[in-house]
């Protein structure tokens, strides 16, 4: 078993922190005694997040930010910074999805969920990998889905989105192996959520994430993790 102990005193950055799995994993990670940036849209969403863990004995700050915009990343990234001195870890959570099929997506839609859900993870790592390589370490973990290698009907857009998620992880993975930064997917399968009416707790599959987090092994990166896999 992954030794949770090994977070302490470390810093994350938690993209769609507001809700669902984002939620519970800031939440976590701030329980293991992480200091967390929480990232989100909507500002009243992520200083409720803050104030619990607050509230809780932990340390998190709420940044409001659009991932798919360059300038709000570059700037989260450069607060978290400036505040904790340096980033360990990026949870890339933040997603969007509209159902549709090929024939009837809209471009608007197509685009937003490729803008969020890849370009979003893009972003971000590409803004957290000078602070990484300058400390010789860090752990990027992607939030991928099933539907990256399966695909659906009526999620063209979305699994097209992951599928690209899961490429970027692996690439990412072997250009900074070198500096002991780990790239790594995790697969928490379907989540209750704002996105799902039904699902599986967040909370209990956030503690996996956690586990993720802490795993220091250099040559575990560029995989897929699914949920309820014991790392050792």
């Amino acid at each position: 078993m992954v030794n949770l102990a090994s977070l302490k005193g470390k810093t994350a950055i938690v993209t769609g922190a507001g809700t669902g799995l984002g939620r519970a994993t800031a939440i976590t990670l701030a329980a293991a005694g992480v200091t967390v940036v929480l990232c989100g849209r909507r500002l009243g969403k992520i200083e409720a997040v803050a104030a619990e863990i607050a509230a809780s004995g932990g340390s998190a700050l709420a940044v409001q930010a659009d991932v798919s915009q360059e300038a709000d990343v570059n700037r989260l990234v450069r607060t978290a910074v400036e505040r904790f001195g340096t980033i360990h870890i990026l949870i890339n959570n933040a997603a969007v999805y509209e159902t549709g099929q090929v024939i009837d997506t809209e471009l608007s839609a197509w685009n937003e969920q490729i803008s969020v859900n890849l370009t979003g993870a893009f972003l971000m790592t590409r803004a957290v990998l000078p602070t990484m390589r300058k400390q010789k370490g860090g752990h990027i973990i992607n939030i991928t889905s099933s539907l990256a290698t399966n695909g659906a009907g009526g999620f063209a857009a979305y699994s097209a989105s992951k599928a690209g998620l899961e490429s970027l992880t692996r690439t990412t993975a072997e250009e900074e192996s070198s500096y002991r930064i780990l790239a790594n997917l995790f697969n928490p399968g379907t989540i209750k959520s704002e996105m799902h009416a039904t699902g599986k707790d967040p909370h209990l599959v956030a503690p996996d994430i956690a586990a993720l987090a802490a795993l220091s092994n250099p040559g575990f990166t560029g995989r897929l993790v699914e949920a309820g896999t014991v790392l050792e």
